[in-house]
């Protein structure tokens, strides 16, 4: 025997002990045939697309041979595969440039995440429950087929809803066309943190329903309001990478940042100088500050003439919006307003740019159209701009309305893909309700969560990283994206992906459905969709179909050469009047404004599954593995609460129970709560975890688009308890910082 067949059957042997030593004999692993050639030690490197938020940044995937824990036909055992070990930005993409956020890093734990489903459910308790049996996927697509059938049979194929996270690209096509072709109504994407109001305020002043793209390197004078663009909004990682050349990639030449904000963000960390302002008068303010700019003619009224017509006074100068008067209603001082009209006018290159809490109030619209003419007014080189799209843009789509929809008339059947709008979508839309109505759900999730564990039926969908994946670029980048990935490691468990779900039960339903979608894999259409790219200017210089599409997924995707932006051109609309912002609760019962911000870590609470994640400390407190409410120290005082006590916050919708962390970074009148925690079920490492600060809100929506105002809840506020009972968790030297939470995790 050769010393190298001993040592490699000396390993086994061992790991072998070690699993039958650790597990019950029923539960003991047998080891699989591999199934690819693999170099150990040799590291290879295969493109992949970050599918944790819209922003689509490309991925290289380090992959390399080692064993896995895996499933095959509904027996676990282990294999020796390539696995993918490190996630690093792709340096070729155009939109994030080789660099990569945490989330994005932490995103390979979706892969190996121990509560993964790891083949089809099915329920055997009641809705909710959480009781569920294992069934095979043969059985699994033949109930779902018979229940389409029958219902499409009987004419209500109309009564079909299919419930999903936004999805660019051909996922989102797909989607389409198979509800289309059934008869059904489209996909209603649901985001709890829509971009309704923006896209629809850019459509109004620029002519385009799309979320915009700042050439910040370019500026030398940055007037942000209420965006993190640095921390969770739009197009985080571009945005920093070209907020760093502003800062420091010109010698000699230092731009200003002016953050105005209620609560401090990470951008608000980052700027020069920070200006709280009353909360949705955000654009009241950006008015007073073109007010000083037209009435001293600091700069010509021409440049902003499209987008500022669409608010009432433009043409006369505003006069409604005096210093003085925008003062009594924002509550920031006359000197500071004409200081920033200077300031702004007399700058270099100028750009003032909207986002975030100002478009979740009541009067958002309003808010974002008067910093869009701002905008116009002293963007003298186009520093905002669209990028170009290889097709028609995403629909302006305020999800709450179609919350709504789905509480009013439940359908007979939903689909659900990675929405979970019973942790996330405010009590009174009553979607839990909705969803025990509904006679048979199913969902592709490939994690129980809130709203999967009301389903019917669980069909696991593939990881991103075992998936072909594409992504349409809305923003990030002067040019046009299309990114796409081919699986970079083999699936670990018997899940199939959601595509080739859809597509194979078009097969089986036949007909117009068949028709529509004549691909026989999802991969398939990704080529039928990306080889006419090949024509496009700037495309990538090969001779054949094939050569384009092998050389499209060696890269990451098509992009074109850097291009201009897609023309500004306003669509025609009646002037908007100034609307104040309406607020659910009395001030003398509610005196604080609530503010439930998107985490750093989390997003909307769909990443609190990620153990790194939860140990990854927040940029500003250091907490982590835990929620806090965020209240200024002069409050503190008044109420005496204290560092790190436990505070109850109460609105007309109920109340949670958090942690306390004082902080100048906030107004008085405000308290701030980050989004993610609180899931009643969403694995071992986010379950019972913290508190839900968006349980508490209020149905508002915003009067003009109809999407939630989730700014606009007041709430009150009162001490609970010590530090002992609130149990926050803070970085210190390395670790958490309590005991009992190194145990737990």
């Amino acid at each position: 025997m050769e010393r190298r067949d001993f040592i490699k059957i000396s390993a086994l042997s061992g790991v072998m002990a070690t699993l039958e030593g650790c597990r019950s004999a029923e539960k003991q692993l047998i080891r699989f045939i591999p199934e690819e050639e693999l170099i150990p030690g040799i590291a290879t490197i295969k493109p992949g697309v970050c599918t944790v938020c819209s922003a689509g940044c490309g991925l290289l995937v380090r992959v390399m041979q080692g064993e896995a824990e895996v499933v095959r036909h509904g027996q676990q055992g282990l294999i020796k595969m390539g696995l993918a070990k490190k996630l690093e930005g792709n340096p070729q993409h155009p939109v994030n440039q080789g660099k990569l956020c945490a989330r994005g890093q932490a995103s390979l734990q979706m892969l190996y995440h121990p509560d993964r489903i790891t083949h089809p459910i099915k329920r055997t308790g009641p809705r909710g429950s959480g009781e569920f049996q294992a069934i095979s996927w043969d059985d699994a697509l033949k109930e779902v087929s018979a229940h389409l059938g029958t219902l499409q049979a009987s004419g209500s194929a109309n009564s079909l809803g299919f419930l999903s996270r936004p999805l660019s690209g051909q996922q989102g096509e797909l989607m389409t066309k198979f509800l289309k072709a059934y008869g059904a109504p489209p996909p209603v994407w649901y985001q709890p943190f829509d971009e309704a109001v923006l896209r629809q305020a850019n459509l109004f002043s620029f002519g385009h329903a799309a979320l915009p793209t700042f050439d910040l390197h370019l500026a030398d004078y940055v007037i942000c309001f209420g965006a993190d663009f640095l921390g969770t909004w739009n197009s985080p990682v571009a945005q920093s990478i070209s907020y760093g050349e502003m800062r420091q990639g010109r010698p000699g030449r230092r731009a200003k940042l002016v953050q105005v904000e209620t609560r401090m963000s990470q951008t608000g960390a980052n700027a020069d100088e920070w200006i709280a302002c009353r909360p949705g008068m955000e654009g009241v303010l950006a008015l007073g500050i073109a007010h000083v700019i037209l009435a001293e003619k600091l700069a010509p009224q021409a440049p902003g003439s499209r987008p500022g017509s669409l608010i009432d006074g433009w043409q006369a100068g505003l006069p409604e919006y005096a210093p003085e008067a925008v003062e009594k209603q924002t509550g920031v001082s006359v000197a500071v307003i004409k200081r920033l009209a200077h300031e702004l006018a007399q700058s270099g290159l100028a750009v003032a740019m909207i986002g975030g809490p100002p478009l979740a109030h009541t009067n958002g619209l309003f808010n974002a159209l008067a910093v869009n003419a701002l905008e116009s007014l002293v963007d003298k080189s186009s520093i905002l701009s669209f990028t170009p799209q290889t097709g028609d843009a995403a629909p302006v789509q305020a999800t709450l309305a179609a919350l709504h929809t789905l509480s009013a008339q439940p359908p007979q059947m939903l689909l659900l893909y990675e929405a979970n709008p019973v942790f996330s979508a405010p009590p009174a839309t009553r979607v839990r309700e909705a969803l025990a109505k509904i006679p048979y759900i199913v969902s592709f999730g490939s994690f129980i969560d809130e709203t999967s564990v009301q389903a019917d039926l669980i069909l696991p969908d593939h990881a991103a990283l075992e998936s072909w994946i594409d992504s349409v670029a809305e923003s990030g980048s002067s040019r046009a994206v299309a990114s796409l990935a081919p699986p970079a490691v083999l699936p670990l468990h018997d899940t199939r992906p959601m595509p080739d779900v859809l597509l194979g039960l078009g097969r089986q339903l036949g007909g117009e459905v068949a028709k529509a979608l004549p691909w026989a894999t999802y991969d398939a259409m990704l080529r039928a969709a990306f080889v006419p790219l090949r024509t496009r200017p700037g495309s990538i210089d090969v001779k054949t179909d094939d050569d384009f599409w092998d050389a499209a997924q060696t890269q990451g995707g098509w992009w074109s050469s850097p291009s201009t932006s897609p023309p500004l051109a306003a669509v025609k609309r009646a002037p908007l009047s100034a609307a104040s912002p309406q607020f659910a609760g009395a001030a003398a019962d509610f005196p604080f404004y609530f503010l439930p911000y998107v985490s750093q870590s989390f997003a909307d609470g769909s990443l609190a599954h990620l153990p790194w994640l939860q140990e990854l400390p927040d940029v500003l407190t250091s907490a982590m593995w835990s929620s806090w409410v965020e209240i200024n120290p002069n409050t503190g005082d008044r109420l005496g609460i204290k560092q790190g006590d436990l505070v109850e916050i109460a609105s007309q919708q109920g109340s949670v129970r958090a942690a306390a962390v004082l902080s100048p970074g906030i107004a008085p009148d405000m308290v701030a709560m980050p989004v993610g925690q609180g899931h009643e079920n969403f694995t071992r490492f986010a379950s019972g975890r913290g508190a839900n600060p968006l349980s508490i809100l209020a149905p508002l929506t915003e009067q003009e688009t109809g999407s939630l105002a989730w700014a606009a809840t007041r709430v009150k506020l009162v001490r609970a308890g010590g530090p002992e009972q609130a149990k926050l968790v803070l970085f210190a030297g390395g670790m958490s910082a309590f005991p009992h939470e190194q145990e737990r995790r």
